[in-house]
């Protein structure tokens, strides 16, 4: 849950920033340019050599970063020119920053735009929260059941988390690697970056991409993890066999068996994969324990599955949960004459239709 009594990074001591003061405006395009996913391998490497000089350094950079999201120059740099867009933010949060006093002022303006980063963050996300546990930590980002959430990653990359998943980055974000952690499902559609590659990690597969749209499904709980690709190209690696990597292409699926270790790729028309987003259920050839599972996260209910024989059964079907109640969701499975269910007290069972 978000916490917004978590204290506030501390801020540079003068003398720190009276050093800073002579390469600010470098460092400045140095750290926009990356945000803006506009930065070069030579850049990159500078930066990098910048953030390992001090924890001060890391803190600026926070600041600065802060600074970017919550004026919204990551959307105007997607649309209009990012060197342009740069220099609107830095002319916006800034100024010319001439004395050491304006840059103690311009911090601390960092550190309580921060603070109600986090106060718009909670009612953007309602019951949806982010951790920012220490200075360091990472950034832990989780939606409850029943509920989604849209956001935006420091590099500007789109992520929509489905209901009941978990997304999880470092504070350097952006600069030194562009990796997140993931539990659940989540639509991606990643901004452009040749020098850093967008690396989802989970327990069972990896999903390496420059740009790219592709969805990525791997609860604990699901038999399967499905790698759904919308436009670009992805390296998926199946971390139960180190030996094996998949490249697909779009309109590919990609299918991991959580028991036995096994991937199959499908060609499907792939954009309906990503209509969660939109408020709709599309299952293309799922098994019904994982749909249970997504029905379950989707209406916040229990459903229990009781005969064996429906373990195996794949379903293709298309719901909408704007329009439909859970009880309207159970009749349609159950016109496909394979299941039957009923409501025992706050439990619903499925079995085989006899």
């Amino acid at each position: 849950m978000l916490n917004l009594a978590s204290p506030l990074p501390a801020l540079p001591s003068r003398n720190v920033l009276l050093e800073m003061e002579h390469n600010i405006s470098h460092i400045d395009e140095l750290i926009l340019s990356s945000l803006s996913g506009d930065l070069d391998s030579d850049g990159m490497a500078g930066l990098k050599e910048w953030l390992d000089a001090s924890p001060e350094n890391r803190i600026y950079l926070q600041a600065i970063r802060e600074i970017w999201l919550a004026s919204g120059a990551i959307e105007h740099a997607r649309r209009f020119d990012k060197h342009l867009a740069c220099k609107h933010f830095l002319a916006r949060a800034s100024g010319r920053r001439k004395t050491a006093r304006r840059a103690v002022r311009y911090v601390s303006a960092a550190a309580a735009t921060l603070a109600l980063l986090l106060i718009v963050s909670y009612a953007s996300y309602r019951r949806g929260g982010e951790q920012l546990m220490s200075r360091f930590a990472d950034v832990v980002i989780e939606v409850p059941l029943g509920a989604r959430t849209k956001m935006y990653l420091p590099d500007g990359t789109l992520v929509w988390l489905n209901a009941g998943s978990r997304i999880t980055y470092s504070q350097g974000f952006g600069v030194s690697d562009r990796n997140v952690g993931l539990t659940g499902e989540g639509y991606f559609e990643v901004t452009g970056n040749a020098a850093l590659p967008f690396l989802v990690k989970t327990d069972e597969l990896t999903v390496s991409v420059l740009g790219t749209r592709f969805d990525f499904s791997n609860y604990p709980e699901n038999e399967e993890a499905i790698v759904s690709l919308i436009e670009g190209k992805v390296q998926v690696n199946n971390l139960m066999n180190v030996n094996e990597t998949q490249y697909i292409s779009p309109d590919e699926k990609v299918f991991l068996n959580k028991k036995t270790g096994r991937m199959r790729i499908l060609s499907r028309k792939m954009r309906p994969s990503a209509e969660w987003t939109s408020g709709y259920l599309r299952f293309d050839d799922e098994l019904l324990p994982d749909i249970v599972k997504t029905l379950e996260r989707s209406y916040n209910v229990k459903i229990s599955i009781a005969d064996k024989s429906l373990e195996t059964a794949r379903f293709h079907s298309d719901f909408s949960r704007q329009e439909q109640s859970i009880e309207e969701i159970l009749r349609l499975l159950e016109s496909t004459e394979k299941l039957t269910y009923t409501v025992e007290g706050k439990e619903i069972i499925l079995r085989e239709r006899k």
